[in-house]
């Protein structure tokens, strides 16, 4: 079976690496230029497209479930005007970083085909363990999400409230915590969390 498949395989992969007898060097590097830039806007476009709340909620799973909640919180609506979609929260915004993120998602895209979370029921049923993935995430990468829009440069602590500026004054500003470890359930409601150890 193996020798069959290198059998059919060796005139293709000869045709590659033997030089052209018929093209010119200077054909050959102008169309691989322009495949090359081809593929990387085809490939910024497509990574573009998928990094849209338009594209995360077209799927009802997030529409129905974590959307319909964030709808509902101060990140979506608010006095400044200001709004976090979903990739603002759930996609880095570097580009290595972003890349990484975007692979770890293919795995939304099997548990879309295999009808994971397909129903409010199932949501439910692992909703704890799709939330405690995402505060894992944010708690690895110091909560990098949430530092691209809340600066602590920019923190004026004396216009928070006095508990919010003793804890962000004593754990975030030292670094102990990050902002996940205090804020679980900001943007989403939280699971039902009876059992996590640390939950009252």
């Amino acid at each position: 079976m193996i020798r069959r498949l290198l059998r059919w395989v060796q005139p293709y992969w000869l045709t590659l690496i033997r030089p052209s007898t018929s093209l010119s060097l200077g054909l050959l590097v102008t169309c691989g230029f322009i495949a090359g830039i081809l593929f990387w806007g085809g490939f910024n476009t497509a990574l573009e497209l998928t990094n849209t709340e338009r594209f995360c909620v077209s799927c009802h799973e997030m529409r129905d479930n974590v959307f319909a909640e964030l709808k509902e919180t101060i990140h979506y609506t608010n006095r400044s005007g200001v709004r976090a979609s979903c990739p603002d929260c759930h996609v880095p915004h570097n580009w290595t970083d972003k890349i990484a993120r975007k692979m770890q998602a293919s795995k939304e895209v099997w548990g879309k085909i295999f009808g994971t979370i397909s129903t409010r029921e199932k949501f439910l049923d692992k909703r704890l363990e799709l939330a405690q993935h995402e505060w894992v995430r944010f708690k690895t990468n110091n909560s990098l999400e949430c530092r691209n829009c809340h600066s602590m440069e920019s923190m004026d602590l004396t216009r928070q409230s006095e508990r919010a500026g003793i804890m962000h004054s004593t754990y975030l500003f030292s670094g102990e915590k990050t902002c996940i470890d205090c804020h679980k359930g900001i943007a989403h409601r939280l699971p039902n969390m009876a059992g996590v150890p640390g939950w009252n």
